[in-house]
């Protein structure tokens, strides 16, 4: 998969180069949230930077006054272009599809990019792009621009090109559509990091009495293996007693098989990341009910295609004896305290 260019010293970038890396993240943040993954936005902003390089080319005279503004224009054209594609493929996936997670790194640093870094990590969340999935292209571009990334409608209008009017009429639909699946209400993030936490030791150890304290009577469980984990779970699971019939089998399937859990940002989200050595397994993310005390839906994302951009941390790869916690003898018990991020279950995501 070809890639848009990577940054180089400055001596060696050209002005158009050196631009184009100025907006790279806004660019990746932005089509990322029209598309859901990053193979896909990687190739649209590939195809951004041959538009963009192109026409500079061509006519190097020629002044453009907001670079930004006409890489955003770029981008998202090309976007939209690439969700007939990207829906034509789900057509044929197998089981429920989910975005690609965003799985931000375990470090103690700040990065010197972090401006940048929290475009990428911290925009939509995965609960957010699977409603948006039930947008018109139109509408999701309407949303993503406004609703996200602060843009007037005035300016989306140039962007889809689009009258203003028409751009009001686009978010007014978009908003009342995911409003009406998704509530205003955002769980504090400790709040969303401890009902991990809790959820994730009730489903290693096939808590079922802990399970049906913290699932909400109407959860959903969306499990997307793209066919290529077994047993295949080819629909969402609706309900509190068939999720947690399915969360126990996985753990019992499980039993006997060492993974290495750690907690990360995910889409901007506490969630829960499963490794088997350095390979990633899992990605674990919940969404809460407007209360925050329960658990309104679970999405697992197994599938490796969407797990390659995950790895472990740098000088993590060999827990400590003191890190690991062997799950085994502990199948029935729930609850525990000092919950470490990186601790060792055998339990089956």
């Amino acid at each position: 998969m070809s890639e848009s260019p990577a940054p180089q010293t400055h001596e060696q970038l050209t002005a158009a180069t050196r631009q184009f890396m100025e907006h790279r993240e806004l660019l990746f943040a932005i089509v990322y949230n029209m598309l859901g993954g990053v193979a896909d936005t990687e190739d649209v902003l590939q195809d951004t930077w041959l538009s963009w390089s192109g026409s500079r080319e061509r006519s190097p005279e020629r002044h453009i006054e907001n670079p930004r503004a006409y890489l955003v224009r770029v981008a998202m054209n090309h976007a939209l272009t690439r969700r007939a594609t990207v829906s034509r493929r789900r057509e044929t996936y197998v089981g429920p599809w989910l975005p690609e997670p965003l799985v931000a790194a375990a470090t103690e640093e700040t990065p010197a990019d972090a401006a940048d870094h929290t475009l990428r990590t911290e925009s939509v969340s995965l609960a957010m792009l699977v409603v948006l999935e039930s947008l018109t292209p139109l509408e999701r571009a309407v949303f993503v621009l406004n609703e996200v990334f602060g843009y007037a409608h005035t300016e989306i209008a140039e962007v889809i090109d689009r009258s203003p009017a028409a751009v009001r009429q686009l978010a007014h639909r978009a908003r009342r559509h995911v409003h009406a699946r998704r509530p205003l209400y955002e769980a504090h993030p400790r709040v969303r990091r401890e009902a991990t936490q809790r959820f994730v030791e009730a489903a290693a150890g096939g808590d079922v009495g802990a399970l049906m304290e913290i699932l909400a009577p109407d959860v959903t469980v969306w499990t997307d293996a793209g066919g290529k984990r077994r047993p295949a779970v080819l629909r969402p699971v609706h309900g509190r007693d068939k999720a947690i019939r399915l969360l126990t089998a996985s753990a019992a399937r499980g039993a006997g098989q060492r993974l290495d859990l750690r907690y990360r940002r995910v889409n901007g989200d506490d969630a829960a990341v499963l490794f088997a050595g350095r390979s990633p397994y899992a990605v674990i993310v919940l969404d809460l009910t407007p209360e925050g005390d329960r658990v309104s839906g679970v999405y697992v994302v197994t599938n490796p295609d969407k797990l390659t951009h995950v790895h472990p941390a740098e000088g993590q790869d060999q827990p400590d004896q003191s890190d690991q916690s062997d799950q085994s003898d502990q199948s029935g018990q729930s609850g525990q305290s000092g919950q470490q991020d990186r601790n060792r279950t055998e339990a089956d995501a």
